[in-house]
């Protein structure tokens, strides 16, 4: 089975492999802006709608997106799977793998569900305005619609990217974004007939696109590299085995998305009750750091795929030497990006706002960002890389460690003035983050450097 980044390359050829990362990268970090760009078209257009529309969305985004992730990943074991499979030339028998991870979505979307349309018990706890919190409440009770449909398209799209097929997602990810900005203006102001529904309208408008991205999915499905698969040839019925084994491989990828989600979040919310000049350069730091994260997350994820299909072949060295050159690439790119980020910090920020206060936070944060893009970007290629071997339940511990365990402790302190004469707020979040990151970044390089010398181990984690 060939696609792009199939072909084995000499293991000595840095132009190469990069060549070949990037031939399957670039559709995947253009996957990433096209999703980012249906946030951004939610999130501005309900802010042109009523300040508290923009709010109720941007805080339910907060709690989406990490059960999203978490639910996702769990899927995402199908990616090294399948990867592997095609290196061995057993595509054929990823059909089965295939199907069971179809399977794993009915339980996925229902606790999803759940916690979706019961959300307002989160945003009463947290002290959220009750305007913003209905508003909030609205849109995700609206996007649960969409959820059984959004997360059977992405378990498709995690097959195709296992089989070294990264364009369809693309363009369909690429198609929706006219879609979603035409029923986000029918919707949230109520146009040609449609109800006006604010912010909550946006949720609307996600659920229907949502289902749009399945349905475009279905039509990829028969293109003849998915069918060689033999996905569709017949019916199965959930095999507990089966499943049981996917999940081994899929709930620490899940988990630790979610871990390092979560964190994000829920620093949000203890930032968002300190103030809202602090809220807003949050939010500002977090969505340039976020827009510099993409290129390195789907280096990461195209690498994961690199070294599963070499991990499938049996050809150890050139898996390990896929990782190395995608780490050095990540190392090479942050370092260049830290530059830029600390010398534009004022005029990024420019970007986004005109308040004097914001704007001052706000670049002191990018400083942060400057500092920790080394481990930021590293840290994701390494778990990419990692993901290839099968190779899961670790870094969920390390990520359990470095963020909840460290991070966010030592971010409370010093925001709290716990540890210092006085309190620093949102500074003392981010310097937390910081440090969590750093050693998470230290830990999953090491593990990556012992997982790829033990042939021993990857045959065994190849096994799963």
């Amino acid at each position: 089975m060939s696609g792009p980044g199939a072909t084995a390359l000499p293991a000595n050829s840095v132009s190469a492999e990069l060549g070949a990362l990037f031939r399957l990268g670039w559709p995947m970090i253009a996957t990433q802006m096209f999703i980012m760009a249906t946030g951004f078209l939610d999130t501005a257009m309900a802010g042109n709608y009523g300040a508290a529309d923009l709010a109720g969305v941007a805080m339910a985004g907060n709690l989406m997106w990490p059960f999203f992730m978490l639910a996702t990943g769990i899927t995402m074991a199908l990616t090294p799977i399948v990867a592997q499979l095609r290196g061995a030339g057993t595509v054929a028998l990823a059909g089965e793998r295939i199907r069971q991870g179809l399977w794993i979505v009915t339980p996925t979307s229902l606790f999803m569900i759940l916690i979706l349309w019961n959300s307002q018990i989160v945003f009463e706890f947290s002290g959220i305005d009750p305007e913003v919190t209905r508003i909030a409440v609205g849109y995700l009770q609206s996007v649960c619609f969409g959820v059984p449909p959004v997360l059977m398209y992405v378990a498709l799209r995690q097959t195709c990217e296992g089989l070294g097929h990264t364009l369809p997602p693309m363009w369909i990810a690429g198609a929706v974004i006219p879609l979603n900005a035409l029923l986000n203006y029918a919707f949230i102001f109520g146009v040609w007939g449609f109800p006006e529904m604010g912010g909550i309208g946006a949720g609307v408008a996600t659920a229907i696109v949502f289902w749009m991205e399945l349905l475009l999915m279905i039509f990829v499905t028969r293109r003849s590299w998915l069918t060689a698969t033999q996905v569709f040839a017949k019916f199965s019925p959930p095999d507990l085995t089966e499943i049981t084994r996917l999940m081994r491989v899929g709930i620490p990828i899940g988990l630790t998305f979610f871990i390092e989600m979560a964190i994000f979040s829920l620093v949000g919310f203890l930032i968002g009750r300190i103030g809202v000049t602090d809220l807003a350069a949050h939010s500002i730091a977090g969505n340039l750091n976020w827009m510099t994260f993409v290129l390195p997350s789907a280096l990461g994820a195209a690498a994961g795929i690199r070294v599963g299909f070499y991990v499938g072949a049996n050809n150890f060295d050139a898996a390990r030497f896929a990782a190395l050159t995608a780490w050095r690439f990540a190392f090479a790119y942050a370092l260049i990006v830290s530059v830029l980020l600390y010398l534009g910090r004022t005029w990024l920020v420019e970007i986004y706002t005109q308040d004097v206060a914001v704007k001052a936070m706000a670049a002191t944060l990018l400083i942060f960002i400057a500092i920790y893009q080394i481990a930021d970007d590293t840290q994701a290629v390494a778990a990419g890389c990692l993901r290839g071997y099968k190779d899961t339940t670790m870094p969920m511990v390390i990520g359990m460690v470095g963020y909840w365990l460290i991070a966010l402790p030592f971010g409370v302190l010093l925001a709290q003035g716990l540890l210092m004469s006085e309190p620093i707020g949102v500074y003392g979040y981010w310097a937390g983050l910081t440090l969590g990151l750093g050693l998470v970044a230290i830990a999953l390089g090491l593990r990556l450097v012992r997982t790829s010398r033990n042939q021993a181990l990857i045959s065994s984690l190849a096994s799963r």
